[in-house]
């Protein structure tokens, strides 16, 4: 594998550790900039739509552009978002500077991600993808806890300098280790109109919608993990931290399972990771309950929802193989409406005064969900390799002196004898 593909992971590092390390601040923040709790919740919910928003529209906008180059630009902007936000004197200002943040990411997640796929073969995607998504699971392994231990020790800024200074190592590693390639020219430029015709492909929107499904089962749970702990379990209050870091290193594990299976089983390592992320979260929602049977499930959760994570990319890059830079830049708003739509949905189900273990139910639905769209989508693709390895059949051509055979005419027995 690559180094710079590991530069690429590294650099996901911190970018994940700012999406979710706002969860741990929201507090101190609040009280600084004198707003409510669901006030500063937003900022997390803009963060997500940024993300839905930024990563198509930005890998549109930068097709043409070199890659390494448009890769620092983005970071650059991200770390400059950063450090506008920890100068922020108003809540307006800090908003403002987590959607340019949310918009950075999102690019840099759709043009990393096609980088990273083109420096291997074919058949090494999927590792190449869990190297970028293992970034991720380390961000919520230690840079989520890390960012939210010193945001209550020395102030929320603190902790937004903190991850200005990793994307500004992330810059230093990209121009180091990532190749740059020359832009196409001619008949290979890039060409949007091209690119934008995947969209025409039904296998492009099963992709996008199994990964959706997977991403909101897995996070209309999770964004209420820590109250369905404390309320439900009975886990007190300080564990909470230590059981997200579980969460977190299940995912690193399913991560590295699923980057050395998916691109030998890329169905097999779809449909078995979300049906038994269906069966954890049917368990959650009936031994929710039980401290250590709650605690257990959390962390195998992360192992089976992660476990898809690069089997689900590199099915997107197969699906939208002519166009790498859309099909990064779909698969990563893909996560991110499921990020937004589950905790919603979850949202509702305990306003309906379900409970908090209501949200492990919506999981099992849309889990469930995931599985059958993947069962479509096998069905789909093996229709389409069948017409395509059908033999070309040319019409057969009669020769100049073979005649139609005469068809009889019910009115005149002896016509054409």
């Amino acid at each position: 594998m690559p180094f710079s593909v590991y530069v690429l992971g590294l650099s996901v590092f911190a970018l994940g550790t700012s999406e979710f390390m706002l969860t741990g601040l929201l507090q101190p923040l609040a009280r600084d900039l004198g707003v409510s709790i669901p006030q500063a919740g937003l900022l997390v919910s803009a963060f997500a739509v940024g993300m839905v928003v930024g990563a198509p529209v930005l890998a549109a906008a930068t097709l043409r552009l070199p890659r390494r180059t448009t890769l620092i630009v983005l970071l650059g902007a991200f770390a400059l978002g950063h450090v506008v936000g920890a100068l922020a004197p108003t809540y307006e200002v800090l908003f403002v500077s987590r959607i340019v943040s949310a918009l950075a990411c999102a690019g840099f997640w759709a043009v990393g991600s096609a980088v990273a796929v083109s420096l291997v073969p074919e058949n090494a995607r999927a590792r190449a993808m869990a190297i970028m998504v293992g970034g991720l699971s380390v961000a919520n392994i230690a840079g989520v806890p890390a960012g939210s231990f010193l945001g209550q020790q020395a102030g929320w800024r603190a902790a937004f300098w903190a991850v200005a200074a990793l994307a500004a190592l992330a810059v230093a590693g990209v121009l180091a280790s990532v190749p740059d390639p020359p832009v196409p020219t001619g008949a290979q430029a890039p060409d949007l109109r091209r690119e934008l015709r995947i969209y025409r492909d039904k296998q492009v929107w099963l992709a996008l919608v199994t990964i959706a499904l997977n991403a909101g089962a897995v996070f209309a749970f999770f964004s209420y993990l820590a109250p369905l702990l404390t309320e439900v379990a009975g886990v007190p209050e300080s564990w909470v931290p230590s059981v997200l870091a579980l969460f977190g290193l299940g995912g690193l594990i399913g991560t590295v399972i699923g980057g050395r299976i998916a691109d030998a089983h890329l169905f097999g390592t779809m449909y078995g990771g979300i049906a038994a992320s269906a069966i954890v979260l049917t368990l959650l929602a009936l031994l929710a309950e039980y401290r250590w049977a709650a605690i257990a499930l959390a962390l195998l959760l992360g192992v089976t929802a992660f476990t898809t994570g690069p089997a689900l990319n590199a099915r997107m890059f197969n699906a939208a193989d002519a166009a790498p830079t859309l099909a990064g830049a779909t698969a990563t708003a893909s996560f991110n409406i499921g990020n937004t739509v589950g905790p919603w949905v979850g949202g509702l189900a305990i306003s309906a005064g379900w409970g908090y273990a209501a949200v492990a139910w919506v999981g099992t639905a849309m889990a469930a969900s995931a599985v059958l769209t993947t069962a479509i989508s096998s069905r789909v693709r093996s229709r389409a390799l069948s017409r395509r390895d059908l033999p070309h059949r040319p019409p057969q051509r009669r020769a100049p002196h073979e005649t139609c055979p005469a068809v009889p005419d019910p009115a005149n027995p002896t016509a054409g004898g």
